[in-house]
């Protein structure tokens, strides 16, 4: 366990936030092929690859997890009992065990071992999307993820979306002058919150995070732009999800079939391990004296 503790240690202290996984990737790279895998860099973008490795030729199970963490870094520490630092769950310590896993059964004379390491996964999860192109395909894939160390057949979906409101400015002296954009914008926020997106006997409520929100000029002028950020962790179909969305929105009938995209379901035990944020724009007719608009990805 000491060996295991120290590779820990080892991942955690190589900063990889997502976007800058090159030198993790590297370590990890160099590490599979001292212990005997067949390794293969598969490119990405620029400086950014996945790493691909066997111990022989198609693997029947493939090992997977991701490379990158969310910000900020910082190093690693331990106590007694843990083991701390950015990625240690989430997903180093994975990263860690699988490595020693198939380490220990590629000794043991096991065949068929195959290890997938990604990119991205924190944000667009843009190495799982190019991993799918990877030949030899395998029978089984087993992802790394914080789990509570229990096996998981399926999770939510993402859907992702950007709310744009513009109103008028205007001193906050005369507001009947103005049109405020916050105000628009929170009360569209206000029916996303409360709307139902729908429940599953398996993952639970899809839940609702409105991540960012910005706007305004001053606080005492009437907001001409605001902003928000909204994440939707959806547990239906992707058709429900956009159904639900264009609802909250409000959107005149006109507008209902601009510019779609595809939105990403929720996982299941056949679904691919991917993770996909939904992209298109919307953009709602304009009410008297002020403008809406939103768009969602």
């Amino acid at each position: 366990m000491k060996t295991l503790g120290n590779l820990i240690r080892q991942l955690i202290d190589i900063p990889s936030v997502t976007g800058s996984e090159a030198e993790l990737a590297g370590f990890v790279e160099k590490t599979l092929e001292d212990r005997g895998f067949q390794v293969t860099r598969q490119e990405v973008q620029a400086d950014r690859y996945n790493v691909y490795a066997r111990s022989d030729g198609r693997p029947k199970v493939v090992l997977c997890t991701h490379l990158d963490t969310v910000p900020p870094f910082y190093g690693s520490s331990e106590d007694e009992r843990y083991i701390y630092g950015r990625g240690a769950c989430d997903a180093k310590g994975c990263l860690a065990a699988m490595l020693e896993a198939a380490t220990r059964l590629r000794g043991e004379g096991a065949n068929g071992l195959g290890l997938l390491f990604v990119v991205g996964e924190e944000v667009d999860s843009i190495g799982a999307k190019i991993a799918n192109r990877l030949q030899p395909g395998s029978q089984y894939v087993l992802v790394g993820e914080p789990t509570e160390s229990r096996m998981a057949s399926g999770h939510k979906g993402t859907f992702g979306f950007v709310l744009r409101a513009r109103g008028r400015a205007a001193h906050s002296a005369y507001p009947h002058l103005g049109d405020s954009a916050i105000e628009r914008l929170l009360g569209t926020l206000e029916r996303i919150r409360q709307a139902d997106w729908g429940q599953s006997q398996l993952l639970g409520p899809a839940t609702v995070n409105v991540g960012t929100l910005s706007g305004g000029l001053a606080a005492n002028v009437i907001a001409p732009e605001a902003r928000a950020d909204v994440l939707v962790r959806v547990v239906g179909k992707a058709s429900e999800a956009e159904a639900k969305l264009r609802g909250q929105l409000r959107l005149p009938a006109p507008f209902q079939d601009e510019h779609m995209a595809k939105i990403a379901a929720p996982k299941t035990e056949k679904a691919a391990a991917t993770k996909e944020k939904a992209a298109a724009t919307v953009t709602a007719a304009p009410p008297a004296r002020s403008r809406a608009g939103a768009s969602w990805r």
